[in-house]
């Protein structure tokens, strides 16, 4: 009986050494498996990018004149695809190119951050003043929309699709409140601060009617800087209509009848019918393919963050 057992105990022994080394086996496989996955997607994103790079290369090379392309893709805003700091760079090597004969904004953005699109609009402003022989078109894609709207302001011209969004031009702060929440799972709030105002806006606390009137009055305020660069840009194109500054939005074939834009249209017909330089050419700088995986999980991080409390035009 004792050797009966023995034998017993060997055999599940060594049948749980048979699924160990299957447990390792198939662990490895998942692992080389994802990390062929991973070396296909990163070896595909560094060929998109350096196949975008070297066409914007050979069109250089060969072309006598080019329409230079800036693309304003996605929320505006800090540390973003359509950030100055990415966007005034490619603006800047787009104007000083000699081939360039006209600059395309294209713009496919709901809009973001009023500093961004701020220091964006200057810049294009600048740049014309300093390039007067290069004209400026933006071109809308899917949508053109808030802080997307105030830079393309800034262009000579607007064109869009008949189906694209453009528009809204208003500001907005978003927040919430907690309190009953709060109240019904019995928490109490300790809040301990210097300075009467710095608890502002806390979304555990009830509103306070004054707190709420200096935040309107600061919207207010960036509202009528908004109005006022929109009316900078677009001049008397724009039709006398009260909602034009409402934060309302329009199809492409509105916004031309408002002369919010100027006409319907694609970038390569802005390229070949206006400016007069079919070869168009991308000039928009592009951060590596690890470095945008990376900074988009940062980024909406810090947009979950910040979202209790975020001054913008999205």
């Amino acid at each position: 009986m004792n050797e009966e057992t023995q034998a017993i105990q060997v055999l599940k022994e060594i049948a749980m050494e048979g699924l160990k080394e299957q447990r390792r086996a198939r662990r490895w496989g998942i692992f080389f498996k994802l990390f062929f996955v991973g070396y296909l997607l990163l070896a595909l994103g560094m060929m998109l990018g350096l196949g975008r790079g070297l066409e914007s290369k050979s069109a250089l090379s060969t072309a006598d004149k080019v329409s230079a392309v800036v693309e304003v893709k996605g929320a505006i805003m800090d540390g973003a695809e359509a950030s100055a700091d990415l966007l005034i760079p490619s603006l800047r090597k787009a104007f000083e190119n000699p081939k360039t004969k006209g600059v395309i904004l294209k713009i496919n953005s709901p809009g973001g951050s009023p500093v961004q699109a701020g220091y964006i609009n200057d810049e294009i402003r600048r740049l014309k003043e300093q390039y007067q022989n290069i004209p400026v078109y933006a071109v809308v894609m899917d949508m053109c929309a808030s802080g997307g709207y105030y830079i393309a302001v800034a262009a000579d011209k607007i064109y869009a699709d008949k189906a694209s969004i453009v528009g809204s031009i208003g500001v907005r702060m978003d927040s919430f409140g907690a309190v009953d929440a709060m109240q019904k799972l019995g928490i109490e709030r300790r809040l301990y601060t210097a300075g009467d105002n710095k608890g502002m806006l806390d979304p555990f606390l009830p509103e306070n009617p004054a707190e709420v009137a200096h935040i309107n009055s600061m919207l207010a305020v960036t509202h009528q800087q908004f109005i006022q660069v929109v009316k900078q840009g677009r001049g008397e194109r724009l039709k006398n209509n009260p909602e034009l500054f409402s934060g309302l939005f329009w199809t492409g074939e509105t916004a031309v009848e408002l002369g919010l834009i100027d006409g319907l249209g694609s970038e390569s017909y802005v390229a070949r019918e206006l400016i007069g330089a079919e070869t168009l050419v991308n000039f928009t700088a592009e951060k590596d393919l690890i470095q945008r995986l990376t900074e988009k999980v940062s980024l909406s991080m810090k947009m979950l963050l910040n979202y209790s409390m975020t001054l913008g035009w999205i």
